[in-house]
């Protein structure tokens, strides 16, 4: 689908909306979502709306500002108090639902009425509306919150495309999910892991590791890599430096994941049992 072909389905999904909010992350799909909106709906008229907490690593909060000025879209920041709600805290299959229906809480709080908008709308796309490992989207349908991309039947590579051609400088980054998705279920989300978690990763950035989880087991993080960037990682000087770089973040032993990246994997796995 071409960009003018979605920008004109957009305006008919929108007719109604004149101002809308968009719960943004800075990553493809958010990003996306305030691009096309800013262009139906002209940038004065749409507001990204980030929620700040530990979960939201701080390089990935400086990148969203970054993206939402090359747009000339304001962008607000509301706190978020998931980590005080003991349901996100368990950490069951079902945290993204009650971090998602804290954060559009808050953006009805606090947000909607100040800025007098019409509509909230969120970077869902076709395939995650697929997916089950997606509770997030529950706290969306309770809060009446806008899909526009997955009802445009946008999928991943279609968002893609368009980030491309809307020129987003992020087009091409790899998803980033928030850092409590590396604690495996059932295991406490306390600050200390998340923190944990964020330096670890930052450090393995550092290294040249683009795309990098660290998944918190304990004592243990263990890294998953493309498959790609395995054998790179795995050789010596890089292994010495790249375990050091995850020692340095609080960990006690290191692993690296032969398996490379798994998007989802713990929540798809606590599916697989629960069902």
């Amino acid at each position: 689908m071409t960009l003018d072909e979605t920008l004109a389905r957009l305006a008919t999904l929108l007719a109604e909306v004149d101002r809308l909010g968009v719960a943004y992350s800075g990553g493809v799909d958010s990003s996306v979502l305030l691009g096309l909106a800013t262009r139906v709906l002209g940038p004065a008229n749409v507001v990204g709306v980030i929620g700040v907490s530990a979960s939201l690593a701080g390089a990935e909060r400086e990148a969203a500002h970054d993206v939402a000025a090359g747009l000339g879209v304001r962008v607000v920041e509301v706190a978020t108090y998931e980590g005080d709600v003991p349901a996100y805290r368990a950490n069951g299959p079902d945290r993204c639902f009650h971090c998602k229906d804290e954060l559009f809480s808050r953006i009805s709080d606090e947000v909607v009425d100040r800025l007098r908008l019409d509509a909230v709308a969120y970077g869902e796309n076709a395939d995650d509306a697929l997916r089950p490992d997606r509770p997030g989207s529950r706290a969306a349908t309770a809060h009446a919150v806008l899909r526009p991309l997955a009802d445009l039947g946008l999928t991943k590579s279609d968002v893609r495309d368009l980030a491309r051609q809307l020129g987003l400088p992020n087009a091409d980054k790899p998803a980033a999910p928030c850092l409590a998705s590396r604690i495996p279920h059932h295991q406490e989300v306390v600050p200390m892991k998340l923190s944990q978690i964020e330096r670890a990763e930052a450090a393995l950035r550092e290294l040249g590791f683009a795309d990098v989880r660290v998944r918190h087991h304990g004592d243990v993080a263990r890294i998953e890599l493309p498959l790609a960037d395995l054998e790179r990682a795995a050789a010596p000087p890089l292994r010495d430096q790249l375990r050091q770089a995850v020692l340095s973040a609080g960990f006690s032993f290191v692993a690296l994941d032969l398996a490379g990246m798994q998007s989802g994997a713990f929540t798809m796995a606590a599916i697989g049992r629960d069902g």
